[in-house]
């Protein structure tokens, strides 16, 4: 049965969430801006937009809690700062904790009549150096507790980029990065594969109501993913994938566009895990249901010159394995495990 309007604005206020509807398209998204003019992100920068669009989504009733990296560095000088919504700085590998303080502590401020009770939404955002390395503890933690309404989003630009581009556990296989220059005597210097941030801890907090990965080059989705996770209530978990021309090494027209060649090349699935039920959206439910063609991953790669030392075999090798991920994956994207076939069983004793 239909849950109605009224009946989710109940369910919203007891859940201590705001009744945030999914946009219908840009034409419908508001006006007001609440991260404006003045950071100092590099041009095309696509996490910067992750920000804009985040908390446009979210709406002027926001608290925004930022850890150290390129969104803390670039979005705060002396004295000033692009948001417009208040917005505090936490440490680098805290926003976990960070969500879980502010959440209790707005909490605790309400029961004790010292501030307005009413729905407040809580945002801590974090790079992959910060959220799938250094914090990944304190967000497993937050995901936890179930009674605190917050949401963390990781901005992905695969590097630690706040300070000069170095190896994370998100940086793809063979990327040039100042940790891994490629050489002579040995070209790839980076062996290992992306870390699954978002399928792992969907996997591992099964009381989390909501898991999904975004790209901003998909706004409309994107913006809707915030909307469902700053309403269903509890903490919850947006993994973002950002273009980064100084890191990527790439002209800043292309971010848009190399955010749409990683979802259409498969690098990137799309998807969401909404109390524990898990589907592909978007262009990656395409591809799967076969209405789409996964492009070729070179078409996505050699656009950037984090890859401009690979050689056919080493282009041949990344489309192996995400073939791999699309073929034998028990769900592509999210469930690196294979299901094991009559012939890989080993013979009885």
């Amino acid at each position: 049965m239909a849950t109605t309007d009224r009946e989710l604005a109940e369910l919203t206020h007891l859940r201590g969430t705001q009744k945030l509807d999914a946009f219908k398209g840009v034409k419908k998204l508001p006006l007001e801006e609440f991260f404006t003019s003045g950071h100092r992100t590099c041009q095309g920068c696509e996490s910067a937009l992750v920000m804009k669009l985040m908390v446009k989504a979210a709406g002027p009733r926001t608290v925004v809690l930022g850890s150290t990296g390129c969104m803390y560095v670039a979005n705060t000088t002396y004295y000033s700062t692009s948001w417009v919504v208040p917005w505090m700085h936490t440490q680098l590998g805290s926003s976990g904790s960070a969500a879980l303080g502010a959440s209790a502590a707005l909490k605790v401020l309400m029961r004790k009549g010292k501030m307005k009770e009413e729905p407040i939404n809580v945002i801590a955002f974090c790079g992959d150096g910060g959220g799938a390395d250094m914090g990944l503890a304190a967000i497993s933690a937050t995901l936890t507790h179930p009674d605190y309404n917050c949401l963390i989003l990781m901005y992905d630009n695969e590097s630690y980029a706040n300070t000069d581009i170095q190896l994370s556990g998100s940086t793809p296989y063979g990327a040039h990065t100042t940790f891994s220059p490629p050489g002579k005597v040995k070209r790839i210097m980076h062996h290992r594969w992306k870390k699954n941030m978002a399928g792992m801890l969907a996997a591992g907090h099964p009381t989390c109501k909501f898991v999904a990965t975004v790209c901003m080059s998909y706004p409309v989705y994107s913006m809707n993913a915030v909307r469902k996770a700053l309403t269903i209530g509890g903490p919850t978990f947006i993994h973002s994938l950002d273009p980064c021309p100084k890191g990527w090494d790439y002209d800043p027209m292309q971010s848009h566009e190399l955010g749409e060649l990683a979802v259409l090349s498969g690098i990137w699935p799309l998807y969401e895990v909404e109390n524990g039920v898990l589907k592909l959206v978007g262009k990656t439910r395409d591809i799967a249901d076969g209405r789409v063609k996964r492009l070729p991953v070179k078409d996505y790669l050699l656009r950037q010159g984090r890859f401009a030392h690979f050689t056919n075999d080493d282009l041949d090798y990344f489309q192996s394995k995400i073939d791999e991920m699309w073929d034998k994956w028990v769900i592509p994207g999210v469930i690196p495990f294979r299901k094991q076939i009559d012939e890989d069983r080993p013979p009885s004793a």
